[in-house]
C-alpha cells in the first residue's frame, strides 16, 4: 500500500510540475525534491522521467475515452456545452499535454505517436457529434459545413489552453482558467448554423459569461 501510495503521489507531484514550469524543465530530481524523497527512491517506481510522462498520458486517454463515451448522447445546445466544459476541464487538468506537444513529439516518440492517435478520435468524435445535432434538427448545415465545425471543435479545443494564457487572461486578470467560458466561445462556432431555441441559449451563455 505505501509504495502504490509513493507511486500515485509521484504521478500528482509531476503532473503539477508539468502543468506549472513546462514539460521540458522539469527533471527526475526536481520531482524527489518536491516530494521530499531521494531521486533513487523515484526511481524505484519509475526508472525514467518517459515512463512518468506514459503514465500521466495514459490517465488523460482514460478520462477522453470516457467523454467521449458520454458525447454520444448529445442531442442539444445544452448538452453540448457540458461536453465542452468537462472537455475543457480535462484538458486544463493534464494542460502540458497540448501545451508541450512539440516537444512530445520530439522526445517522446511512443507518446507522440499515441497523441496523434488520440488527435484522430478527437475527429471523428466531433464529426459525429456534428453528425448528430445535424440530425435532432439542431445545427442546418451541409456535409461539407459540418466537417468544417468538426475541424473547428477539435482545432479550438486543442489549441484554447495557449490563446486564453496569451490574450483572455490577460483581458480579464484573472489568471484562473474557466472552462464554461471556453466551452462558450467554442460553441459560438455554431451560432450561425443553429436553430432558434439554441440561439436563444447561447444569447443567455454570454450573458453568463461575457461582461
Amino acid at each position: 500500500m505505501a509504495s502504490s501510495n509513493t507511486r500515485d503521489r509521484i504521478l500528482q507531484t509531476s503532473l503539477a510540475l508539468f502543468n506549472a514550469q513546462g514539460l521540458p524543465s522539469v527533471s527526475t530530481h526536481r520531482i524527489a525534491a518536491e516530494m521530499g524523497i531521494s531521486t533513487g527512491n523515484l526511481h524505484y517506481h519509475f526508472r525514467a522521467k518517459r515512463l512518468i510522462v506514459d503514465w500521466l498520458f495514459r490517465r488523460f486517454e482514460d478520462k477522453l475515452a470516457t467523454l467521449d463515451e458520454a458525447a454520444g448522447e448529445v442531442r442539444a445546445i445544452d448538452d453540448l456545452w457540458l461536453a465542452l466544459h468537462l472537455r475543457f476541464e480535462a484538458i486544463s487538468e493534464y494542460r502540458f499535454v497540448f501545451r508541450d506537444m512539440a516537444h512530445l513529439e520530439s522526445e517522446y516518440p511512443d507518446v507522440a505517436a499515441r497523441s496523434r492517435a488520440l488527435m484522430a478520435r478527437n475527429l471523428l468524435n466531433a464529426r459525429t457529434l456534428c453528425e448528430n445535432l445535424a440530425a435532432q434538427g439542431v445545427l442546418e448545415a451541409t456535409a461539407d459545413e459540418a466537417e468544417m465545425l468538426a475541424l473547428q471543435l477539435v482545432f479550438t479545443t486543442t489549441c484554447w489552453l495557449s490563446f486564453e494564457r496569451l490574450v483572455v487572461q490577460n483581458a480579464s486578470n484573472s489568471g484562473r482558467f474557466d472552462a464554461g467560458l471556453a466551452a462558450y466561445y467554442t460553441l459560438t462556432l455554431l451560432a450561425p448554423y443553429v436553430d432558434p431555441q439554441s440561439k436563444a441559449y447561447l444569447v443567455y451563455l454570454r450573458s453568463k459569461y461575457v461582461q
